[in-house]
């Protein structure tokens, strides 16, 4: 009989979950969104700036082993999307330590931070490595703090090989694609990144260029040296320089708009030797 002793009778009342509201959607909890996006809020209404995080490898159209720390760009892509669409969120901040990965996940990600209507920063914590370079660099405004590196390498392709040449051919543009994105999105000279990509002696097992925090902005890839605090400052200063600038155009568009008033005889204000008087010349 002890087996049922947890069973409640039927005359007694039990609690019932809270159900949402038809047509409210229901809170995604908070340890939900902690293991599959690494994120302890979604974006809200507590706060005009999105924070999201870029760590570990960044997964592309393969499905990396278990234990590597990954960062898919299928959870990444669709928060840029709503945080592109949420009339609440001024301003993204994009926090990355990672070593790289799939090159088009990679540039994908990056071209939509690129493309965004509103401002970005990205700040490189511990390391922007690989194909993170391009993301690092896409934002409106880049930190890295000062013990953080960025190691520059050409691109390469793990399994079966079939044809050389052509795949070699393929392999060249691609990694083209990497250097163009980064030129036309930092101060960075196309000769100077390629000097560090193709550098040898710097790597023990590769050809490229392990590049600090102060290099850095010194070759011109990233804005300033700095962390949290700079970069938030920095992002509130622009989003208070675009509310100048939407309330500037909204005044000068509504002026250019105003509806037309006649004066008291009924007839348009004409204007003599650069006076404008509200009556007719008599």
């Amino acid at each position: 009989m002890e087996q049922y002793s947890n069973l409640s009778s039927g005359n007694e009342e039990t609690e019932t979950p809270d159900q949402p509201e038809v047509g409210q959607r229901p809170a995604l909890p908070a340890m939900e969104a902690l293991q599959q996006l690494g994120q302890t809020s979604m974006p809200g209404s507590e706060s005009n700036i999105f924070c999201m995080t870029i760590i570990g490898q960044i997964e592309g159209h393969l499905i990396l082993p278990p234990q590597n720390k990954t960062t898919k760009y299928e959870h990444i892509i669709p928060q840029l999307v709503a945080a592109e669409q949420n009339p609440r969120i001024e301003g993204l901040m994009i926090l990355l330590n990672t070593v790289g990965g799939d090159v088009e996940a990679g540039l994908a990600i990056a071209e939509m931070i690129a493309s965004m209507s509103k401002p970005t920063v990205t700040i490189v914590i511990g390391g922007g490595h690989s194909i993170g370079v391009p993301i690092a660099v896409s934002s409106t405004y880049s930190y890295i703090a000062e013990s953080a590196t960025m190691t520059i390498h050409p691109i390469r392709m793990s399994g079966l090989v079939i044809g050389v040449p052509q795949t070699f051919e393929y392999m060249e543009k691609m990694q083209e694609r990497v250097v163009r994105f980064v030129v036309s999105h930092s101060r960075i000279t196309e000769e100077k990144f390629k000097e560090l990509m193709f550098k040898t002696g710097e790597l023990n097992r590769d050809i490229g260029t392990a590049v600090g925090g102060a290099d850095a902005v010194k070759y011109g890839l990233m804005d300033a040296v700095g962390g949290i605090g700079e970069a938030l400052k920095q992002l509130n200063t622009i989003i208070e320089t675009r509310r100048q600038q939407n309330g500037l155009a909204g005044n000068q568009q509504q002026a250019s708009f105003a509806p037309f008033s006649p004066n008291a005889t009924g007839s348009p204000t004409e204007t003599h030797s650069g006076e404008h008087s509200g009556e007719l010349p008599q």
